[in-house]
């Protein structure tokens, strides 16, 4: 873990605990590093549900139930898909809140209208999710922990820490 990602993490942990809540993680691109995270800080079971990494476009549709159409529609990496990944996370699981991340981290993968390092989050529950599309620079290692510390800072929004 990441210094600057500790004091984050805790924070999170507190709300979390006080309110009695369970996160999920629903990761592609980030291939569970944000489940990771978490789960590197000491008594994370009390307030970690699960993860689900769903890295192709068949695991989303089959462990979140992605509708396919979305899939076709608008890509793996879209707004649409990560909110129905957040949805899916918090439906397939006894979780109350999810962060889900779907990217194109590179160094293929990119066109022009979804380049290398396009990556679409969303925070939320089944009823409301807020999401975000970032642009992140660097090559593939460098992008997904961007995807981490972002995807966890949003967490963090989503639940006032």
């Amino acid at each position: 873990m990441t210094p600057e990602l500790q004091p984050l993490i805790e924070a999170l942990a507190d709300i979390l605990q006080s309110r009695g809540l369970r996160v999920v993680t629903a990761e592609s691109c980030t291939g569970g590093g944000i489940a990771s995270a978490l789960t590197d800080v000491a008594g994370s079971s009390g307030w970690f549900e699960c993860g689900f990494v769903t890295y192709s476009n068949e695991a989303k549709i089959r462990y979140l139930n992605v509708p396919p159409g979305i899939i076709e529609q608008h890509g793996a990496v879209s707004e649409e898909t990560v909110r129905a990944m957040v949805i899916g996370a918090v439906n397939n699981s006894l979780g109350d809140v999810a962060v889900a991340v779907s990217g194109i981290a590179g160094p293929g993968g990119g066109s022009p209208e979804k380049p290398v390092g396009t990556v679409w989050f969303a925070w939320g529950n089944a009823d409301h999710q807020l999401v975000e599309c970032c642009h992140f620079p660097g090559n593939r290692q460098q992008v997904r922990a961007l995807a981490v510390v972002h995807g966890i800072q949003g967490l963090c929004r989503f639940l006032a820490c």
